[in-house]
């Protein structure tokens, strides 16, 4: 899965993702809650280019 690489560079990312790409598609889950952190600006292209190359998964 592409978007595992992502993921995997911080630990916490598992909830960042869900978070980015909701927010990509349109849905706004808010930011996480410390500590964890939001992905970082690179993170959030990366995703997007997924998305766009991939198509919003159900």
């Amino acid at each position: 899965m592409p978007h595992l690489a992502i993921r995997n560079r911080v630990p916490g990312y598992a909830v960042s993702i869900v978070k980015a790409g909701a927010r990509i598609a349109g849905q706004d889950a808010g930011p996480v809650r410390p500590p964890l952190t939001d992905l970082k600006p690179a993170g959030v292209e990366q995703l997007a280019a997924l998305i766009r190359t991939l198509g919003l998964q159900s």
